[in-house]
Formats: C-alpha cells, structure tokens, sequence
C-alpha cells in the first residue's frame, strides 16, 4: 500500500447510484471514489440522466435503474455482475452509494398533517425502501468480508422544518432500514450499512424547496465555524464509510452539521432575536 491509497479503495468496484448533475452528492462522491483510485460504476434514473452523466464522467460504465421498477433493480444487478465478470472474473462489488430521494409536492405545499397517501408512500418507496431492494439484489456480489454500503440521510429527522414536508419522516425510516440490514447481512457476511447525515446542503434538489435559502443561511449561522457544510466533505465521509479504514463502524449514521446541533443559542443568534447585544452576551 502507498501512502495515497490511504483508504484502500484503489481498483475496487464501487457503484454510486443518484447522479442527477455535477452537484449531486452522488456526482461528488464519484469523484472523491475515483480520486481515490476506486473502480466507480454509476447507476442513474433515466436515459437523460445517463447521457448528463456520461459527458461529467467520461469512461466510467453508467447504467440506468428506476429504483420503483424491481425489475430494473434486478436487471441493474445483472448489469453489474456482468461488468465485474467481464473485468475480473471473481472480482466483488466492494462499495454501494445510495444517493436518491424523491419527494412529490406537485399537489401544493401542505401541512404535514394533510400529507398525501400516494405522495408519502411513492418517497418511501424511492427514498428507502429503494436501499432495501438493491441491497437485496446485490447481496451475491457484494464483498462477503469487506462490502460496505452508504446511503445519505440528514442531520436530525427530530426537527420539524415545516418547509422540509413529509422528508425527515421518511428519512427516519432510511434511518432505521439501514440497522435492519446491517443485521440482517450479519447472519452471512460482514457487509456493513451505515449512513451519513448532513446538515443542510446547497445542491439542485435542496433549491426546489420552498424557504430552502432562509433556513440554509440560518443553519450556516448556526454552525460553529459561520459555514455551512460542503458537499465535498460529505463525499469524503462516504468515500470513509465505505474504506476497510472504517471497518469497525457499522448501522451507525455519521452526522455532518459543522456542529450546529449544540449551537442553538449563540450568542449572535440570540442577539438578533431579542435586539440586545450587552444582554445576549451575558452568559459569555
């Protein structure tokens, strides 16, 4: 081993499902992966998104896999173990990124209380049950001693954004999906499933959401630093997650807040509510 391959993912089959654009988490940690040295496979929902992917990641094999359609799934894990077959034999899948959400407010922004059936059970569906599926799918050629697999969560799914609608709960589900299966795999591999959970990020999905920028600039303050998480620092933490240099952390989600969740009351925030700057900082 060379000192940069510290992560010790040189030449392993990784596949990044979710590229939607060069600002995706999943277009991001693709190019830490392949940084990395890691052999990155890409998986996308259309044919669209696979010609968008094919100009930002020129030779690197892009499949496409609606996730609602189990038997694209089937078919995407055909895909794949033909791919580590035709490049090495008895090559393994070492790493999966599951990088997708969906969540459908075509409808009009409701309370939560209003939320639609069909909307909230198509985002469980897309957002977790989507990691169960593939998961399953790909249990025969996932690494039986080293797989990881590293799906994308948020920081809190106990914070009850309004503008954030029915997502955190689904997340909540994400979040608890991916224990099941870490136990589950346990009864016959050492695959582990874990998950990182950023704070808010400026990406093309985030700016659909109404008020996104407000609470994004109000999260920014937050954080101990003045600085809202990167999307690159959340692609290093999967390209992390899925190294053997992780091996001990698994069914655990790994937040990413820049420490915003201990910040609630600093002082300059503070200050802005209740306009007095000598009785804010007080306590200091």
């Amino acid at each position: 081993m060379t000192v940069d391959d510290f992560l010790r993912l040189r030449d392993r089959a990784v596949l990044v499902m979710g590229v939607a654009n060069r600002k995706s988490v999943a277009a991001h940690a693709a190019r830490v992966l392949q940084e990395a040295g890691a052999d990155v496979l890409l998986s996308v929902r259309s044919e669209a998104r696979r010609r968008a992917a094919e100009t930002l990641f020129p030779d690197t094999p892009v499949f496409v896999c609606d996730v609602e359609d189990q038997t694209q799934i089937d078919a995407l894990a055909s895909q794949v173990r033909g791919y580590l077959e035709r490049t090495g034999g008895t090559r393994k899948l070492h790493g999966l990124v599951h990088s997708i959400a969906f969540a459908d407010y075509s409808g009009g922004w409701k309370p939560f209380h209003e939320t639609p059936r069909e909307a909230f059970l198509q985002s469980v569906d897309v957002s977790c049950y989507s990691l169960i599926a593939v998961s399953n799918a790909l249990k025969d050629v996932l690494d039986p001693e080293c797989g990881s697999v590293v799906t994308v969560s948020i920081s809190t799914t106990r914070m009850a954004a309004e503008n954030y609608g029915f997502m955190a709960p689904v997340k909540a589900a994400l979040d608890s999906a991916l224990c099941f299966l870490a136990k589950s795999f346990s009864e016959f591999s050492r695959v582990r499933f874990n998950a990182v959970c950023p704070g808010l990020l400026k990406t093309s999905a985030s700016a659909g959401i109404p008020g996104y920028v407000d609470s994004y600039l109000f999260a920014e303050a937050a954080t101990l630093r003045k600085q809202a998480v990167q999307t690159e620092e959340v692609a290093a933490a999967i390209a992390f997650l899925l190294s053997p240099r992780s091996s001990a952390i698994n069914a655990q989600g790994i937040v990413l807040d820049a420490g915003m969740s201990i910040n609630y009351f600093d002082r300059e925030i503070v200050a802005r509510v209740v306009g007095g700057g000598d009785r804010a900082g007080a306590g200091r």
